[in-house]
């Protein structure tokens, strides 16, 4: 019964080594890591985009406010600030086609661009069209975010302020992974043109940082998977198991408390 007792409790415990990240020997880290460089977001259909134009002579800018009900936001350069500041800036919805149009300008492709190739992008079809002659655009993605799911302390969805976030970063917005985790099982799913790929990750090794999902992408999902034991002791039989284990030890508590009387 106490060997029984014994097993409960060292299926409760967590062992050490499933828990502390990057367990490599230490001369590994003296080498350097050599960290990938793809963290820089590519724009999506459905992403939402807030494009900002300005040049020499604002009285230009006029024509991208022609209409103030376009893009997500609605609203114009001149709620956001004075236009020899701030320009013209409007919120745009990236289409199921992979273009924004802007006033004037028309539709510009600007899926599978980072936001400064889509700028440049966009300035050209600006100088093209003879609208401006030196304009500048600044793209800035609005709606980036990364779902987080399975043994985190917080589950959440995350929005991203900045387009180079790693996914420590993201992991530690929902408080880090819980006890009951599994560090080397984790997977990122990630829609790449279309196409759902699948990333597993090992926290346990310096090898994450060679990893391409190692920074997150928009509308990235990461799952955290956990520890098969914790299954077992959330279940039913597991709880009735340790009901029965504590009421067993009640009794022979009870029973050798008789016998020491009689003695």
């Amino acid at each position: 019964m106490l060997a029984f007792m014994a097993v409960l409790m060292m299926s409760s415990c967590v062992s050490t080594k499933k828990i502390v990240y990057f367990q490599d020997p230490n001369h590994v880290f003296e080498q350097g890591q050599q960290l990938v460089q793809m963290y820089e977001m590519r724009l999506k259909p459905a992403d939402q985009v807030l494009i900002k134009v300005t040049c020499s002579e604002p009285d230009l800018l006029a024509i991208f406010a022609q209409d103030v009900t376009m893009g997500t936001s609605g609203q114009s350069g001149s709620n956001l600030g004075s236009s020899s500041t701030m320009g013209s800036a409007y919120g745009f919805t990236v289409s199921n086609d992979g273009k924004v149009t802007l006033p004037a300008v028309g539709a510009v492709e600007v899926a599978g661009l980072t936001t400064d190739e889509a700028a440049r992008r966009i300035e050209q079809q600006i100088i093209d069209a003879k609208l401006i002659k030196d304009p500048e655009v600044t793209v800035r993605l609005l709606n980036a975010r990364v779902a987080v799911l399975g043994a985190v302390k917080s589950p959440h969805v995350v929005s991203l302020t900045s387009e180079r976030n790693t996914i420590l970063d993201i992991l530690a917005q929902c408080g880090d992974i819980a006890d009951t985790g599994l560090r080397q099982k984790l997977t990122l799913y990630r829609d790449e043109n279309g196409v759902l790929k699948k990333y597993p990750i090992d926290l346990t090794t310096t090898d994450v940082f060679q990893n391409p999902a190692y920074y997150v992408q928009q509308n990235d999902l990461i799952y955290v998977e956990p520890n098969k034991s914790q299954s077992v002791k959330s279940s039913a039989f597991y709880t009735f198991l340790g009901a029965g284990a504590s009421i067993v030890g009640a009794i022979a508590s009870v029973v050798a408390l008789v016998f020491a009387l009689k003695k």
